[in-house]
């Protein structure tokens, strides 16, 4: 079990054990960190089944619920797909790695982080713990098209690049170059979901190369139907930020010639 993760519950455990209420607080606890997918509103909900000590477990608990709180961008990668529906809007299965994603001005990408489409401009430095020897693609995708409650376009990829060598995306093949987020006013966040896929072989695209001064052929992509297609089988790495509309998004409709 993670040492870090339990750091800021040992508090709890230093408490009485006779306590009825810290016999609950102590459970409540340990199944918090053991199953790091559960919110800090399961705590809450299993308070409210104790009648008695209902206030009192309310505000012991406060403490944890901050806690787990603060804990929340250091979950793995997999819980923080489940909690916002990345699992199962754009894959059935989330990977066990957090591939890290760099803008520039030094803004690393923490899964769920809700950024600007100012901030994400540029294409990012995106690395994972790659084998040199060994090919892999890499995609970023919006399943919010044109918004999360009307995904009628899902997917609008942004980036696509198979064929990279270990994690040096530079000498990889640029199916669709990448495009920063645009999402349309009045639409709410937009996940920006960060894949990538360890290929069994050199690959032979036959997907029609994209630029990035156009929008054309970038939405109702699938990439979960491009990795069955290739034989990609579940990402290994992946990562995913939040995004509404600034002031940069109509730059970025000019770009594309919309």
């Amino acid at each position: 079990m993670n040492a870090v993760r339990l750091g800021p519950l040992r508090d709890v455990f230093k408490r009485s054990l006779h306590s009825p209420l810290n016999q609950f607080l102590r459970a409540t606890t340990m199944t918090a960190a053991v199953n790091c997918c559960h919110s800090p509103a399961a705590i809450r909900t299993a308070a409210t089944s104790s009648a008695k000590n209902k206030r009192a477990i309310l505000l012991w608990a406060l403490p944890i619920n901050i806690s787990l709180r603060r804990l929340s961008g250091k979950l793995p990668i997999r819980c923080s797909m489940e909690e916002h529906c990345v699992v199962p809007d754009v894959i059935a299965k989330a990977p066990q790695q957090t591939a890290s994603v760099e803008y520039v001005g030094r803004i690393v990408v923490e899964p769920g982080m809700v950024l600007t489409p100012t901030q994400v401009k540029s294409q990012p430095c995106v690395t994972w713990k790659a084998d040199s020897s060994k090919l892999y693609t890499l995609c970023m995708t919006d399943p919010d098209a044109p918004s999360r409650k009307d995904p009628q376009f899902r997917e609008w990829h942004h980036w696509l690049v198979g064929n990279i060598p270990g994690n040096d995306i530079s000498n990889g093949e640029v199916l669709s170059a990448y495009v920063g987020s645009g999402p349309p006013p009045e639409t709410g966040l937009h996940r920006y979901v960060f894949l990538v896929y360890e290929q069994k072989c050199k690959l032979q695209f036959d997907e029609k190369r994209l630029p990035n001064n156009s929008g054309d052929g970038r939405g109702g992509f699938k990439i979960a139907k491009f990795a069955e297609k290739y034989n990609l089988g579940d990402p290994i790495a992946g990562n995913f930020y939040q995004a509404e509309y600034d002031d940069y998004v109509p730059i970025l409709y000019k770009q594309l010639g919309a």
